[in-house]
């Protein structure tokens, strides 16, 4: 299948940031969110993001131009799926809320498109029952921030069509990442289970009052070779993501261990989101 135009559901750190990469790899993209405020933030983003990519040399003038021509904003999901051959889903990891998106865009999109989420944990079969699509439904997992991350989960569940994981790792290459497949669904993926299983014996040692988030954020630096600890780490990719992660699966489980952790659940009441809020684990200035 030959994909042209992409529509990406959500504009908050990774959607719009998805929709940058797929317009610089030469998509026409149509970037969509429910809330203005978001998709202005999308917006200013690509105008200062471009040019400053110009300015140090590592992206020519006509490129910059180009990417920036293809690249739409707007609040119609009909308007930016009605034609699209690719949907990339980015909005927030709560399963009845994407299968509530995925529903309707079934009904939006045309029959050849391939529905994809970006979900972090939820994988696609638990979405895919809601379309007339099954086989064209898929994850196609990002990194925070995308436009750096190379790497990108592709998961082949049960119901995936050859077709469809194929032409979603083509995508990504396109986009310049590189794509792992995984053969078979499973909670997580390959890369979160592993930062999971780090971030639940970090945040353990914290909470029991082991060490401060500092020590533990150094020690997994200079001793694992780590770029980031892991509470800093949180503070990129969002608490708040973290506790919807975990209120997702326990939600799923009913087991009190997959619960988020306590000093989680404070960050995310008091607002203290990470970077994107200007204050997490570590302050950040106004944001």
């Amino acid at each position: 299948m030959n994909v042209e135009k992409i529509c990406v559901v959500g504009a908050g750190n990774m959607g719009h940031q998805i929709a940058l990469c797929a317009a610089l790899a030469g998509y026409r993209v149509r970037c969509t969110d429910t809330d203005p405020r978001a998709l202005e933030k999308a917006e200013r983003f690509a105008d200062t993001y471009l040019p400053e990519r110009v300015a140090k040399g590592k992206l020519t003038e006509e490129a910059a131009r180009q990417a920036r021509a293809n690249l739409t904003f707007t609040p119609g999901l009909e308007e930016a799926a009605s034609d699209a051959d690719f949907v990339i889903e980015a909005i927030i990891e709560n399963l009845e809320a994407k299968r509530r998106l995925f529903a309707r865009l079934d009904e939006i999109c045309p029959a050849h498109a391939i529905l994809a989420t970006n979900s972090s944990f939820i994988v696609s079969s638990r979405i895919a029952d809601v379309t007339r699509r099954p086989e064209k439904v898929c994850n196609m997992h990002f990194f925070n921030p995308a436009l750096v991350m190379k790497l990108v989960e592709v998961v082949k569940g049960p119901h995936v069509a050859d077709e469809t994981a194929a032409v979603t790792v083509e995508v990504a290459k396109r986009m310049g990442k590189v794509p792992v497949v995984l053969k078979k669904e499973i909670y997580g993926f390959l890369v979160n289970r592993i930062l999971a299983a780090i971030n639940a014996e970090a945040l353990y040692l914290y909470d029991m009052g082991i060490a401060s988030y500092e020590d533990i954020d150094n020690a997994v630096v200079l001793a694992l070779g780590h770029p980031m600890g892991p509470f800093r780490l949180m503070d990129l990719t969002g608490i708040d993501l973290a506790y919807h992660i975990g209120m997702e699966r326990y939600r799923e489980t009913g087991n009190p261990a997959d619960r988020p952790s306590p000093v989680v659940v404070e960050k995310y009441v008091r607002g203290e989101w990470g970077r994107k809020t200007g204050k997490g684990f570590y302050e950040y200035g106004e944001k």
